[in-house]
């Protein structure tokens, strides 16, 4: 039982700690190439935090298990947005730059109505549907350097985003790089720890197998999004933060689910689901969860130009039942 402890404390450690270069590295990748931090959050940093997501669902998927990406997926953007995301805006509100955040809001949705309409039409997400999750995401990467370069936004005048009192110091490229690197790899390995030895603490104390995958398993590997969130969040970055909350959404569903797809096709019916009516149970609860929440946070935002405290608030409290439900529904 110690080494697991340790192990798990050492997991945290490196999470906190990758966190923090992870979040230095892509401030001053913004700050050099004069990128707003909403779109270096929406794509570097996001694609560095979604890393456990990718090791969990395509280890699942080699192993014969693709329908793991599945509830993965669903299951992060959830716990992203409503509790993740939740706590940064409940805890200190923030503006919203519309231009930036529209085009990561557009490809969620888009990708959404593509997930929602294969579950609920056909039940089968086939290889053909993977590569088209993942013809999304690389459409995304490309139409975001493309229309950062068409506005000025990257290389340009741009001016910086940053907030009051904040000094610009920039380091040489080589340490930027290495801490982009080094903190994304902590942040993978201290998830994995996390996960692994917080399952087998939790065994040991005899909590059930469902209750282990639901909290360790979708919560650990969205632990990187909520040390980035906070470590942005203490630092002063608050569109990093955001940036890097709707990017992970985005990638979940077409990185993590696409290339989990790709490797191993899955039906819904085939899967170990809870039944409501006769209906998997994701179908009745957890896709309608995901896209109101994301709906309930990106909508108002893009009308409005901030996210405020209710919100927050508002949101934490659907995680909490949405966990509820799971627990005793």
């Amino acid at each position: 039982m110690l080494v697991p402890v340790l192990l798990f404390a050492l997991g945290l450690i490196l999470l906190i700690k990758g966190g923090d270069w992870f979040v230095d590295g892509a401030t001053d990748l913004a700050h050099r190439f004069k990128v707003p931090e909403l779109i270096i959050g929406a794509t570097v940093v996001s694609i560095g935090t979604t890393l456990p997501e990718v090791l969990v669902s395509a280890t699942g998927a080699i192993s014969g298990h693709g329908g793991i990406a599945y509830g993965n997926a669903i299951g992060s953007v959830i716990c992203n947005t409503a509790l993740i995301s939740a706590l940064t805006f409940a805890i200190r509100p923030c503006s919203v730059e519309g231009k930036s955040f529209r085009v990561p809001v557009i490809f969620f949705f888009g990708a959404a109505a593509v997930y929602a309409l294969t579950a609920y039409m056909t039940g089968s997400f086939t290889r053909w549907i993977g590569i088209l999750l993942l013809a999304i995401f690389a459409a995304y990467i490309a139409y975001t350097i493309w229309n950062g370069k068409k506005q000025g936004l990257i290389g340009g005048d741009a001016v910086q985003e940053k907030d009051e009192g904040e000094t610009t110091e920039e380091m040489p490229l080589w340490k930027t790089i290495a801490m982009l690197v080094v903190g994304a790899a902590c942040i993978a390995v201290g998830a994995n720890l996390l996960v692994e030895n917080g399952t087998k603490i939790a065994t040991a104390l005899g909590v059930p197998e469902a209750v282990i995958a639901l909290t360790f398993v979708a919560l650990g590997t969205s632990l990187p999004e909520l040390v980035t969130a906070i470590t942005a969040l203490v630092k002063g970055h608050s569109a990093l933060s955001l940036g890097n909350i709707v990017g992970a959404n985005l990638f979940n569903l077409v990185l993590v689910s696409g290339l989990s797809i790709v490797l191993s096709p899955f039906s819904i019916y085939d899967l170990q689901n809870r039944m409501i009516g006769g209906i998997p149970s994701s179908l009745v609860v957890d896709i309608p969860v995901m896209i109101f929440v994301m709906a309930f946070m990106t909508l108002p935002a893009l009308k409005r130009g901030k996210l405020t405290r209710a919100q927050g608030i508002t949101l934490l409290c659907i995680y909490a039942a949405f966990c509820v439900f799971q627990f005793i529904g």
